[in-house]
């Protein structure tokens, strides 16, 4: 059985986000990669450039921020259409950029993606903001407060109090805390985009696709303990027992104190006491 540790998707993707500057668009093609084996970047990437030469033409000299950010909205929610998949949430094929480029749906993180990259090609820094429950886009302008866009809702525009609000209109009584209207840096946001497809895929019972969801998780950050436990533990479900092993020990050589440790324990030794099932 497969299970990806050797495809040419995963050798893509550990090469880009072993660089210094992790280039957020040519990842998140990585990650589709998988998915999407005939998938040909260069297309997608093609298509980044053509909206922003979009968004070039009808900004005049002198390319003043307000009037970048301004084209970028016309440009990618007015006429290109892209907008928030409300009819299907869920569907995994709103986290994958090249299919979020083709049907011009997503969520919020992948739609933010976009935007942010346009707006890189166009001149325009924009930051990635992980707002609990609802990915934002920011604008730190020159001069005055900063700006948020919501690129689910057709790039809405949003003051940092109106986050707050938004905020507390659902969060019921948890805090507020500031470092939600904070920028994330580019590995965060390809592994909350990862985070989304994991759980699309455990909540569907598809152990393989979950499987390299979280492999590529721990290629992001190889201390996350609780994506080394899930790595076993879907080995284990797909008969991988060796590399189930080797993971559940990584896990409790860790994390001998964590709440789960007594039953990873048992798992493990059951799986010692069984012959191990070619891979």
């Amino acid at each position: 059985m497969a299970t990806q540790l050797d495809s040419p998707a995963r050798a893509l993707f550990e090469g880009l986000v072993s660089r210094e500057e992790v280039p957020l668009d040519e990842v998140a093609l990585a990650i589709a990669a998988e998915e999407y084996p005939s998938l040909r970047p260069a297309e997608s990437l093609a298509e980044l450039d053509r909206l922003a030469e979009l968004v070039h033409r009808r900004v005049p000299s002198p390319r003043r921020q307000a009037a970048v950010l301004e084209a970028l909205r016309e440009v990618l929610f007015a006429e290109a259409g892209f907008r928030g998949n409300e009819q299907a949430y869920y569907d995994p094929r709103n986290s994958y950029l090249n299919e979020v480029l083709v049907r011009r749906l997503g969520i919020p993180i992948s739609l933010s993606l976009v935007l942010i990259e346009v707006a890189r090609r166009a001149g325009l820094p924009l930051g990635g903001v992980g707002f609990p429950g609802h990915f934002l886009v920011k604008l730190t302008p020159e001069v005055g407060p900063e700006i948020f866009i919501d690129p689910y809702n057709g790039g809405e525009l949003l003051t940092g109090e109106e986050c707050v609000a938004r905020f507390r209109s659902v969060a019921n009584q948890r805090e507020f805390d500031p470092r939600f209207l904070q920028a994330v840096t580019r590995r965060q946001m390809l592994a909350r985009m990862l985070h989304n497809l994991k759980r699309i895929y455990v909540e569907q019972g598809d152990d393989v696709r979950a499987f390299w969801v979280v492999d590529r998780l721990l290629l992001l950050d190889g201390e996350a303990v609780e994506e080394i436990r899930d790595r076993g533990l879907i080995s284990a479900r797909l008969g991988l027992r060796p590399a189930a092993a080797r993971d559940l020990e990584v896990y409790l050589a860790r994390s001998p104190a964590a709440a789960d440790a007594g039953e990873i324990r048992e798992m493990l030794e059951a799986i010692r006491a069984r012959p191990a099932m070619l891979n």
